[in-house]
């Protein structure tokens, strides 16, 4: 298998840029891989060279061409998971296998305690592969996934995946001339509860996050524009202040981040929580008006957005406000702070190594191995979070860890191809060959 990013890059001829808002997107002059920045040029040069010598993973004649998706069961089991061959795992790249080994060892306390929603494993399956890589010498980490998994197919195994990365922006932990954009914590009064506008009909499962008023009723909680305009202030916690408000939209997105001061204080904030309202995803709405994309000078990519966004800052805020989510903050310290950014299980996700998935379809703290048409996310993972626009099987979000490498390689990736899912042996012999 070939390794991550370090020896391999973006296939010169599939070189879209979407950011995690998920729509997928198709290259253009602007963003073509064999013309890019030169960040990129010496992956993309790497990956060129090496071609020849690539040996995939998963057996040849499995690339998809894009469909119409199908329609989607409920979760694995129900669509269905099948055994494949185990050999596969014994061309795990060791140099994968070993970050992924420390970054599946700090998912057995959440895999061995959490029920799968997936429905392929039960807590006690996890008992021996977490029992056994806690002493597991990490030069040998490929033997151990060798050993302890079975990879297994969950239904047509082609796969689409993008990437994150966490982001580093100006700010400060106090307000200043140059850092005026509030990153807020949980506001006092955000609970789930049951509003009025509600019929007791509709009333089933949890409650939608609203604000609980102080006569005790519920109403809808306040959206991006009400916050923009001052509603918190004086209900919630202020972390800390960002410098730029279309950096910190984007830092909400990927859901965590780095606030550095000029001074060199790094505060590092990670997601607390979300206001209840649904997810706009701007990419989308901005390439069906026809601002970003092919005939525009903005490429279908993150920089292509910001771009834009800056160039027509009116318009840009309109924008960003139809996507009426926001994203609550916590302050993120201790020693997991110092590994990366907490994922939705809880535990430090970490670039290269970390993926989200729709936990419906791959069981948190699974190891996935993936061979897309972007080889440059080639390789071996381990699901660690999920994110709003991650849903259904095969879909994954790749972690790049921080910095302006990590932004680039990240916001460049939409790759398509073959996705396979390793499960504890004892929960793979329960299915099919």
């Amino acid at each position: 298998m070939r390794s991550k990013a370090g020896t391999s890059g973006p296939s010169c001829a599939t070189c879209a840029t979407p950011i995690r808002t998920g729509f997928s997107t198709r290259p253009t002059p602007a963003d073509s891989a064999c013309g890019v920045t030169s960040l990129r040029l010496s992956i993309v040069a790497a990956s060129c060279i090496a071609l020849a010598a690539c040996t995939q993973v998963i057996p040849d004649g499995q690339l998809p061409e894009p469909q119409q998706p199908l329609p989607v069961a409920e979760n694995a089991r129900e669509l269905g998971a099948v055994r494949q061959p185990a050999a596969i795992l014994n061309r795990i790249d060791p140099r994968d296998a070993a970050d992924a080994l420390d970054s599946f060892r700090r998912s057995c306390r959440v895999a061995t305690t959490r029920e799968d929603v997936s429905g392929l494993t039960a807590p006690a399956d996890w008992a021996v592969p977490c029992t056994a890589a806690a002493t597991w010498p990490r030069e040998r980490a490929d033997q151990f996934f060798a050993a302890q998994f079975t990879p297994v197919r969950v239904g047509t195994g082609e796969a689409f995946a993008t990437g994150y990365f966490e982001p580093e922006i100006a700010g400060s932990r106090t307000r200043r001339a140059a850092s005026d954009v509030p990153v807020y914590g949980i506001p006092r009064d955000l609970e789930r509860c049951w509003r009025e506008d509600i019929a007791m009909s509709e009333r089933t499962g949890r409650a939608p996050l609203s604000r609980r008023l102080p006569d005790g009723t519920c109403v809808e909680f306040d959206s991006r524009t009400e916050i923009e305009n001052g509603s918190l202030e004086g209900r919630a916690p202020v972390i800390g202040y960002a410098a730029d408000a279309i950096e910190f939209f984007f830092l909400q997105i990927q859901g965590s981040g780095r606030l550095v001061s000029p001074t060199g204080e790094v505060v590092r904030i990670g997601y607390a929580g979300q206001n209840g309202h649904g997810y706009t995803g701007i990419g989308s709405v901005m390439r069906q008006r026809g601002l970003i994309g092919e005939g525009t000078p903005y490429a279908t990519s993150m920089q292509g957005i910001m771009g834009y966004l800056r160039d027509y800052p009116a318009e840009g805020r309109a924008i960003m406000r139809e996507n009426a989510s926001w994203i609550f903050f916590q302050e993120l310290s201790g020693p997991d702070a110092a590994i990366g950014p907490l994922g939705s299980i809880g535990v430090p996700v970490v670039g290269q190594s970390s993926v989200a998935v729709d936990p419906k379809f791959v069981p948190y703290g699974a190891p996935v191995v993936l061979e897309l048409d972007r080889d440059q996310a080639d390789g071996l993972w381990v699901a660690q979070d999920t994110g709003g626009a991650i849903r259904g099987p095969n879909r994954f979000d790749t972690f790049w860890g921080a910095g302006a490498q990590a932004r680039e390689i990240a916001g460049g990736m939409s790759g398509r191809g073959q996705a396979l899912v390793l499960l504890p042996n004892a929960a793979a012999a329960r299915l099919p060959r």
